[in-house]
């Protein structure tokens, strides 16, 4: 576990409240990993 914790909901209320607001109205196909940092030290 990178970050050294479990993910909390908290964890993931910060990119799924960007994903459904306005600022991400640009955004499109993208995806947005919230793994802790997981797939960066694969």
């Amino acid at each position: 576990i990178p970050l050294g914790r479990i993910a909390d909901p908290k964890d993931i209320v910060g990119p799924v409240t960007f994903f459904c607001s306005p600022c991400a109205s640009f955004v499109t196909g993208q995806t947005m990993y919230v793994d802790g940092g997981i797939t960066c030290s694969q």
